[in-house]
């Protein structure tokens, strides 16, 4: 097929835009505006971040990766309705990344903040350092994806599903579950109110009356009871989510490419650090597109594997040099929007909704006027999607691998809510007991680089259940050299990627030592290698397991 050929309706009647577009339009594009509400609320209310910063610079570029690629994606529908001539196409779907948000914020933008704050920086420097960053990680994602659509049947091959799968588990069940559960109590009147209905039509299957769209019909329901109690004097009411929007008329689309390549040549050490971050996530998508195509495809729509990875790569770079800090993915709910009668309209609605918020500034109003507990739950939603998604992909005997997987991210809960106490207790890490020091350590380092860790620890253990010492061992190799450099279990704060020396010297001069003395990056080399030798050891006299003749479901 000429793929500069006009784009036509199919002879077999194709209609690209259709009423089950309108139910699955207000989905998606609410479920972008909650990620983009989720980043800005994040980098605003916890790290403190200046808001006026974040919603001029990091919002416009974040929607136009939403923007691309929900057009390309539109066109492709378009071609393929034209080239297999039916007329129940479903264009893929294509959003931010929640864990990526999570990821990105909670990992990179916000920790380099706090750091460049400390440095001596004011409040703007420090977020334009912090947001180059989060510029640097999204264009090395972007990059990172590009190339991986060339190869994308073999990274599927190389990686543990369980193991990808239970990373994802992880950041989905104890992260993107948790945390915005917070919000949504803090205001639990009109934030159960929104919940429930979320998981009444969205993952019950309810219908609100005359087709009103679940997503829409809770966020709805839930301002209706956070604006009536205000009106009733129960409430804290608008504008309790910031400051009012600018009624002025702008169009921002920044382009901070130049000043930002001299950053990175200052700076590149730094931002090779925060790699181990970035690409498990970007590889996270990666390998979850693969999945959604494969999912399209169940469903009668057989995209190109390499074409639909290629395009969240191009999504996500573009994103990136117009100041993006949050990866673009395709969703896993095409069936859903399918089952729903959609066809290419919605895609389209989403690209020029989501995008015209970022870039002509509407967007400010979303995060004015809708409350964050109102919108949370729909990551709820997704979070538990994610989740279900992990063990339902995952052979039924890889479950314990899942789990495992869960582990690290539950360290790295537990430190978030150590590192908000410590500061307002007014003790330093030197004046606690010997034995909390221990604790805290012990905690940081589980939780240091803990998407990779549960990424490892989930292969290491599917490898095992399958009976592939090697991999299994390999595995274990992997992780110790992983450790040595501080990519995981590192006991610094920052997690830098730093040889054991240099990591020891800054553990003396922080005040760490000698609670950290026998938690070295030589230490946890030395028990993941040990660990490696064990298998092997066990795999030369041991006896393999048992391979049971099905590992399907039981039926319920």
């Amino acid at each position: 097929m000429n793929p500069s050929a006009p784009l036509t309706t199919p002879r077999s009647g194709w209609k690209w835009a259709v009423r089950g577009d309108l139910n699955a339009f207000f989905g998606l594009m609410l479920d972008n505006l909650s990620g983009m509400i989720l980043m800005a609320s994040l980098l605003v209310g916890v790290f403190e971040l200046p808001r006026a910063y974040v919603l001029r610079n990091m919002i416009p570029g974040t929607a136009v990766g939403v923007l691309v690629g929900d057009v390309i994606f539109t066109v492709m529908a378009f071609r393929l309705a034209r080239r297999s001539g039916r007329d129940d196409v479903t264009a893929m779907p294509l959003g931010l990344d929640t864990p990526s948000t999570f990821g990105a914020v909670f990992l990179i933008i916000g920790p380099a903040y706090q750091a460049a704050l400390k440095r001596g920086l004011d409040a703007d420097h420090a977020a334009r350092h912090a947001w180059f960053l989060g510029i640097a990680m999204l264009l090395a994602s972007g990059i990172f994806k590009l190339a991986c659509s060339f190869v994308s049947g073999w990274v599927r091959g190389v990686v543990p599903r369980a193991g990808l799968l239970g990373s994802l588990t992880a950041i989905a069940l104890v992260i993107i579950s948790f945390l915005p559960g917070v919000d949504i109590m803090a205001h639990p009147v009109a934030g159960m109110t929104s919940l429930i209905l979320i998981l009444a039509t969205l993952t019950a299957r309810w219908h609100f009356p005359r087709g009103i769209p679940g997503a829409l019909g809770a966020v709805a329901a839930g301002c209706l009871v956070y604006y009536g109690m205000h009106l009733l004097g129960l409430g804290p009411g608008l504008g309790s989510e910031g400051e009012s929007p600018d009624l002025a008329w702008r169009a921002t689309l920044p382009f901070p490419m130049v000043d930002w390549w001299a950053w990175f040549g200052v700076s590149w050490r730094e931002a090779v650090g925060y790699l181990p971050v970035a690409i498990p996530l970007a590889l996270a998508t990666v390998i979850g597109g693969i999945d959604c195509t494969e999912s399209a495809a169940a469903a009668g729509d057989d995209y190109h594997t390499g074409m639909v990875i290629a395009v969240e790569g191009l999504a996500t770079l573009l994103g990136g040099m117009f100041g993006g800090v949050i990866q673009s993915t395709p969703y896993i709910g095409h069936p859903a929007y399918k089952a729903m009668g959609a066809r290419a309209g919605y895609t389209l609605a989403t690209a020029i909704f989501v995008g015209a918020a970022g870039v002509l500034g509407y967007f400010d109003w979303f995060f004015y006027l809708i409350p964050k507990a109102v919108i949370f739950p729909i990551l709820i939603f997704i979070g538990l999607e994610i989740t279900a998604q992990s063990f339902h992909a995952t052979p039924r005997r890889h479950y314990p691998a899942v789990a495992l997987a869960c582990v690290p991210a539950l360290a790295y809960l537990a430190i978030l809510a150590v590192n908000q106490v410590l500061p307002e207790v007014g003790k330093p890490f030197e004046a606690l007991r010997l034995t909390t020091q221990h604790w805290i350590l012990t905690v940081t380092m589980i939780s240091g680089g803990f998407i990779v860790t549960s990424l490892l620890w989930a292969a290491t253990l599917s490898h095992l259940i399958d009976g592939r010492m090697r991999p299994a061992a390999a595995t274990l190799v992997v992780a110790a050299v992983c450790s040595w450099f501080g990519v995981i279990h590192s006991p610094l704060p920052s997690t830098p990627i730093l040889p054991p020396d240099q990591v020891i010297a800054e553990l003396k001069a922080s005040g760490r030592w000698p609670a950290a003395a026998q938690q070295t990056p030589y230490h946890w080399a030395g028990a993941y290698l040990a660990a490696a030798v064990a298998l092997m050891a066990l795999s030369r006299w041991g006896s393999p397991p048992i391979r049971p003749e099905s590992d399907a479901p039981e039926a319920h």
